[in-house]
């Protein structure tokens, strides 16, 4: 979970939880990521940070995003 007293900022350790359920099969590929509200509520975080956090994932090549369905795990290769 996040910790609120660690230095690390807070959408890096939201982001590190999602990558750690993608790699893990948690989320699988073609999988719909939860919304932004349901990560914030989630994780404790606001919003913003949880936008930041899937916008990594995003950036990463982890995610895909359709325009109002959301964001989805990507097929990637198993390394």
């Amino acid at each position: 979970m996040i910790d609120p007293t660690s230095e690390v900022p807070r959408w890096r350790q939201a982001h590190a939880i999602l990558v750690d359920r993608i790699r893990s099969r948690a989320y699988p590929p073609g999988e719909r990521v939860p919304s932004v509200v349901a990560l914030s509520e989630e994780l404790g975080i606001s919003i913003p940070t949880a936008q930041k956090a899937l916008r990594q994932l995003r950036e990463d090549g982890l995610t895909y995003t359709v325009p109002g369905l959301g964001s989805y795990v990507a097929d990637r290769p198993q390394t």
